[in-house]
């Protein structure tokens, strides 16, 4: 009889299985079967309901174990084992709000994301448009803690370095534009005790140097300080106060990159550091300036200026202008402005005013540090470098066209006593006048500081004669700290 399969070679005839006719295990996880097992107690048959009997659960759990690693059980020891579950659930969720229901379960590939664009039609069968702003609220959700790290840090940086980054930015030509300005102011920061200072005014000095340098460090500005007591001696004669004209050149040639220079005298006061020379002044010239002499002329100078011919017949005025120094505007192009003076009851004031780098500049600085005018006209001229201005612009009819007037408290604002009594402003402001009102201290007659209009610069001019000029510069640098308060000293 013919076998349908080879004999076996254990001694009942049945074949060892490991692992299904095993009832204990190796060390190494690996099933070991007994020689001496029947084939029908191994394999399930009529006898595997006995104490060796396998079933199919228990095969498949040994067959598990003969494939696979041992399972670690933990044995639920200790403290930390026992309430690990519960601790980490207890801990708080970062990753994004609010985890939803139908996310709780494992992250699946695909999960969230959208084949192609026509999933987001109507049809698609994929995401609606309308669910597109939720799931991007979840997405940037996700990302909210290291946008706040962000905003900290920059936060941070902004805090400690603001001022240096704010004159940075003012101070940069292609931003703010502050290195385009330089101030010159007119001091004597050495000598006293042998020369000619006092205790007020070391302490008008002070209070003036250290305005200058708050407002420049303020906007980005340079400060050129010069000392006006140096005695430059040009032959015979000594030009006190000419000097400024040759003070200016010599700035000009300090700033090779500056545009423009503002003289001011040691008697100002800038009372609204808050004001940057652009927005007050030189980001519209044309509203701020005025070219025509005749709108405000304390000084009677004829525009245009009078012809020379002696020809009664001449047309008048135009037998030598130029059409554009024949017109009181020039060429009412405000680049064409190189000097912006302000004029008080008596003329030009030269206290403050502005000059700029040009070669109309060079010119008008050489013919007006000329010795000659020194040497004829030194005895007569009282206010010397301001009166010889004045004598050029009426007998030379190129410097007009380049030449802009700026209302007086704009710049130069004086103080009341100087040049007359205050006249005040309406109730109102200057900004509630009518037509027909008086003007009184406002448009371009206007000379006196008003506290209600916020004037720019006050200018204690001729405080020398007959007024304190260290009580008046006292009470306006109080005025001036009280008007620009900040929130924390208002709280206070």
């Amino acid at each position: 009889m013919s076998l349908d399969r080879s004999p076996s070679p254990q001694r009942g005839g049945g074949w060892s299985s490991p692992g299904l006719n095993t009832p204990y295990d190796d060390t190494n996880g690996r099933a070991r079967s007994p020689a001496g097992r029947r084939y029908n107690d191994a394999n399930g048959g009529t006898g595997g309901g006995g104490r060796d009997g396998v079933t199919w659960a228990s095969a498949k759990a040994n067959s598990a174990r003969v494939n696979g690693y041992p399972t670690y059980q933990s044995q639920n020891q200790g403290f930390f084992g026992r309430h690990y579950r519960k601790i980490s659930q207890s801990l708080p969720y970062f990753a994004h709000g609010g985890q939803e229901e139908r996310y709780a379960e494992k992250e699946k590939l695909g999960r969230g994301r959208v084949s192609s664009w026509e999933a987001y039609g109507d049809g698609g069968g994929g995401m609606n448009l309308l669910d597109l702003p939720r799931r991007l609220a979840l997405l940037l959700s996700r990302k909210r803690k290291y946008v706040a790290l962000l905003l900290v840090v920059l936060l941070a940086v902004m805090a400690v370095f603001q001022k240096p980054l704010l004159y940075w930015y003012r101070r940069t030509s292609w931003l703010g534009g502050g290195s385009k300005f330089v101030v010159i102011l007119a001091a004597n920061q050495g000598g006293g005790v042998m020369e000619w200072k006092g205790a007020r005014e070391w302490a008008i000095e002070r209070d003036s140097v250290r305005n200058k340098k708050r407002y420049v460090a303020n906007w980005g500005y340079e400060l050129d300080i010069v000392d006006m007591s140096t005695k430059k001696r040009y032959a015979h004669e000594w030009r006190e106060s000419w000097e400024k004209v040759d003070t200016i050149r010599n700035a000009m040639r300090k700033y090779p990159n500056a545009e423009w220079f503002w003289w001011l005298d040691l008697n100002t006061y800038i009372m609204e550091p808050s004001y940057s020379l652009q927005s007050h002044v030189f980001n519209n010239l044309a509203a701020t300036t005025y070219r025509d002499i005749n709108i405000y002329n304390p000084l009677n100078i004829p525009h245009p200026p009078n012809g020379t011919s002696g020809d009664p017949d001449a047309p008048a005025y135009a037998n030598y202008l130029d059409p554009i120094t024949l017109s009181p505007v020039g060429d009412n192009d405000p680049r064409s402005i190189n000097m912006v003076i302000p004029q008080d009851c008596g003329g030009f004031n030269l206290g403050s005013f502005f000059v700029r780098r040009s070669s109309w500049t060079d010119r008008l600085l050489d013919i007006w540090w000329d010795p000659v005018f020194y040497e004829q006209r030194h005895m007569e001229w009282e206010h010397k470098e301001q009166d010889a201005l004045e004598y050029i612009y009426t007998n030379q009819p190129w410097i007009r066209p380049h030449v802009g007037f700026i209302p007086q408290r704009m710049v130069n604002a004086f103080p009341d006593g100087a040049c007359g009594e205050d006249k005040g402003v309406p109730e109102g402001g200057c900004k509630a006048l009518q037509i027909g009102d008086e003007m009184r201290e406002c448009g371009v007659a206007g000379i006196h500081y008003q506290e209600k209009e916020r004037d720019f610069v006050v200018n204690m001019a001729g405080c020398e004669w007959g007024r304190d000029c260290w009580g008046e510069m006292y009470n306006f640098r109080r005025l001036s700290a009280e008007l620009n308060r900040g929130w924390w000293d208002r709280a206070r």
